[in-house]
């Protein structure tokens, strides 16, 4: 490891992470942490549609007959 870290440093960095931030905000953190990387990954292969286009596709409506 880089940083010659044992298991017992990194269960002890981990309590201190909890504590600090708490269970549920960083279960937050890490689902957009993880919605990042995916758009960056969309990003770097290439995609040529931009975000927002698929957001408003998202969003129409499928049913506009009336």
């Amino acid at each position: 490891m880089p940083f010659n870290l044992g298991p017992t440093e990194l269960i002890i960095i981990l309590v201190i992470v909890i504590v600090l931030f708490g269970a549920g905000r960083i279960s937050k953190i890490a689902g957009e942490l993880g919605q990042g990387i995916r758009e960056f990954r969309k990003g770097i292969s290439g995609d040529d549609k931009p975000a927002e286009e698929s957001k408003d596709k998202a969003e129409e409506p499928k049913d506009k007959a009336k």
